[in-house]
This record gives C-alpha cells, sequence and structure tokens, in this order.
C-alpha cells in the first residue's frame, strides 16, 4: 500500500533533520551534555515539531541524544569511560566485518575498495601540505572520504548488523576524535597506516588487514583518550 504524499514528506523531512543535527553533534556544532530545546531546533532546522521529535527520537537510539522522563533531550555527553567502551566494541566489530569482507569481496568490492582509497589518499596528499588549524571544510572531506574508505573494506561482510554497528561506532568515534582536536598536539598523519591496510585488503591477506586495522584504531583511540585526558584536567583546572 503506497503512502500518502503528507506522510512521504514528513518522513522525509525528518530524516532531513535527523541527518542534519547528527552531523552538528558529530561534528561539535551542538556541544555535549547541551539541551536541545525543541522550539529554538523548529526555528534553526525550520521544521515542524512533529518530524522533529521523530529525528531526535532516531537520535536517542543511536545513543547521540540523551532524554529523560519527559524533561526533554540533551546532546549525549563525552566521558573516557564510554570512549573506552566504543574503541574497544569498534576493534572488535570492524576487525571481524573486514576478515569476512576479503574472504567474501568480489571484483565490484575491489573496485569499490580501490575508488575509496584513492579519494581519501587525494584528500590526504592535500593535508600533508596544509597548514594548521586544518580548516572546516577540510576536516569535514577528510571525514567523508575516511568513512567511505572504511565503509567500503567491510561492505562485503554479507553481514548487515555488522555493517549497522560498525557505521554506529564510527559516528560515535568520530565525534571523540572532532572535539578531541583542540586539544590534541600537533597532527597524527594517518595515510601510511591506510595504504598498508589498503595493501593487505587487495591482497586478500585478512589477518594481515586485520592486525593492521585494530593497530591503526587503537593508535587513533590513544590519541583521543590523552586530549580527552587533558580536556578533562583543563575543564577540572578552571572550574
Amino acid at each position: 500500500m503506497s503512502q500518502t504524499p503528507s506522510v512521504a514528506s514528513a518522513r522525509t523531512l525528518a530524516r532531513q533533520a535527523y541527518q542534519r543535527i547528527r552531523q552538528d553533534i558529530v561534528a561539535g556544532r551542538l556541544l555535549p551534555g547541551s539541551k536541545l530545546k525543541l522550539e529554538t531546533l523548529v526555528q534553526q532546522y525550520r521544521i515542524g515539531m512533529s518530524p522533529l521529535r521523530e529525528a531526535l527520537a532516531r537520535l536517542v537510539g543511536d545513543q547521540l541524544v540523551k532524554t529523560e522522563d519527559q524533561r526533554g533531550f540533551w546532546v549525549a555527553p563525552l566521558s573516557l569511560e564510554e570512549l573506552d567502551d566504543i574503541s574497544r566494541v569498534r576493534t572488535l566489530v570492524e576487525t571481524e566485518a573486514l576478515r569476512l569482507s576479503i574472504e567474501n569481496g568480489d571484483e565490484a568490492w575491489e573496485r569499490d575498495v580501490r575508488a575509496a582509497f584513492d579519494a581519501l589518499s587525494e584528500v590526504e596528499a592535500d593535508l600533508s601540505g596544509s597548514e594548521l588549524p586544518v580548516s572546516q571544510d577540510v576536516l569535514d572531506q577528510w571525514e567523508a572520504r575516511n568513512h567511505d574508505f572504511h565503509t567500503s573494506l567491510i561492505a562485503a561482510c554479507g553481514s548487515p548488523w555488522l555493517g549497522k554497528l560498525q557505521e554506529l561506532l564510527y559516528h560515535q568515534a568520530e565525534r571523540y576524535r572532532r572535539f578531541s582536536l583542540s586539544y590534541s598536539q600537533g597532527r597524527r598523519f594517518v595515510h601510511d597506516e591506510h595504504v598498508a591496510i589498503f595493501d593487505a585488503a587487495v591482497e586478500r591477506n585478512a589477518v594481515r588487514a586485520c592486525r593492521l586495522t585494530e593497530d591503526h584504531l587503537m593508535r587513533t583511540y590513544d590519541a583521543v583518550r590523552s586530549a580527552m585526558a587533558k580536556m578533562q584536567a583543563f575543564s577540572a583546572s578552571a572550574a
């Protein structure tokens, strides 16, 4: 049974609002722990109250928004304990999905991986010659290409649930990574790590690719955790 135009339009608006608010949370434009005032969001995103509530409900499911007993909505806070948990579970999920994907991947999968790697490499070449601080536009472009690369690697895993979990955990980790940038020391170049993972994947060496991916994720985690600890120490001293 087809949907009426009004129902389809409402769902489209809710999906668009969900995508925009999620991106603003992940990018740190909506600060961790901040109250999400519905009237303000209606004006900011130019959306009705009903699709806005639907979008927020989805974000609660993504663990990016919190709600309590009809008291409203808040951007989910950040914590070192949650970062530890996200990093541990993401490593388990992504390496298992990568192992299956390398075993199952066909020529189309390999072409997609190569295309995603080439696009990421182009951005990382530009980053290597850019000055600090990196602009938000450049950072957004790198995040998009990095997401595409990691997603392409596991695309042939054959498990929709692994794919959904990896997507959820990727954006949770991205949120921490972006928020920690102002407290990090300099910039960590990861292109060589991406090259090594790509080479192992297209050579169908699943054991090596998974080990390199685990090392890559843990190095990122260590850098983000160090920056987050400095942020917490700074906040405590300023209180």
